[in-house]
């Protein structure tokens, strides 16, 4: 059975929610810390009876936040249809509603659910997903930094070079061989295809990356930005970035940008007719543990 096919008497659930990173070891489970993926697991196993995995579309790294972070389980039918309880409401609210005072009752206030919903068919957030969008946030002059978003806002003393930013970033938009920004792990290829990636400085004098890829591998977004930082601070030439793009070595250097600046803030599907065909594809052609930043 391929995992993007429901087992027999499951039922696939789609959940969309957002989380502040700061207090977050990442969202993969591991012994002994904090992380998204295992204290929403725990909540889903408290509401439904059951034992859930949860399938991530973007595994990010510690610190970093998410706006719109899309995941998918199987659960019995059965517990499905009972999350209403006696209230005269769609399953998908009751389990918003009950997944919301569970991670109360733990005092996860840094998670929010925002929808649940049944699958459509072929529904596989991970490899599923056209693509995901992520920015960055920073702030290069004592006037702008606002200490009401500190939590994810980079905060530079020296102003940067922000049209030299832009042009070394569109420099990287293609499908390429990212390895010079990646961590790589076994078996993982590091082909992406970069579909957006520019800097802008917004009316309030905010410096943000948008940033746009069928998929990342391990800190490719914030070895990105962190080249990016390089040019805007003038300390490499505008043509760097590329430069190393072009090298494709794992022995290239790589400036990792802080977590907290960064956000998941959108992934994109097919309309439901292609899902199941954009997963068998996505598989086909990356096998990896990527999704992380």
């Amino acid at each position: 059975m391929r995992d993007y096919e429901v087992p027999e008497g499951k039922q696939r659930v789609r959940l969309v929610l957002g989380y502040d990173g700061t207090r977050f070891s990442g969202w993969a489970k591991q012994p002994g810390r904090r992380t998204v993926q295992g204290i929403l697991e725990e909540a889903l196993a408290r509401i439904t009876r059951e034992s859930v995995a949860t399938v991530v579309a973007g595994r990010t790294d510690a610190g970093v936040h998410a706006r719109a972070q899309e995941i998918h389980f199987d659960l019995s039918r059965e517990a499905w249809h009972k999350m209403p309880g006696r209230a005269a409401r769609p399953a998908g609210e009751g389990m918003v509603r009950r997944l919301t005072g569970a991670l109360g009752a733990v005092r996860a206030d840094d998670i929010a659910i925002h929808r649940a919903s049944e699958a459509p068919a072929g529904f596989d957030a991970r490899f599923g997903a056209l693509w995901r969008r992520y920015s960055y946030s920073i702030a290069d002059a004592p006037d702008i930094v606002d200490p009401l978003r500190r939590s994810h806002t980079l905060i530079l003393r020296e102003r940067l070079d922000v049209a030299a930013m832009s042009a070394a970033a569109r420099s990287l938009v293609g499908e390429n061989d990212f390895l010079s920004f990646c961590k790589p792990r076994p078996g993982a290829t590091t082909i992406r295809t970069l579909l957006d990636f520019d800097w802008q400085r917004g009316p309030d004098g905010m410096i943000t990356a948008i940033v746009k890829a069928d998929a990342f591998c391990h800190h490719m977004v914030r070895a990105m930005v962190g080249a990016c930082l390089k040019v805007g601070q003038g300390t490499r030439d505008v043509t760097w970035p590329q430069e190393l793009l072009a090298n494709a070595s794992k022995e290239s250097p790589m400036y990792v940008s802080r977590a907290h600046g960064l956000v998941l803030e959108e992934v994109r599907y097919p309309s439901d007719a292609l899902l199941a065909e954009r997963a068998a594809l996505t598989r086909a052609s990356r096998v990896t543990n990527d999704e992380a930043d």
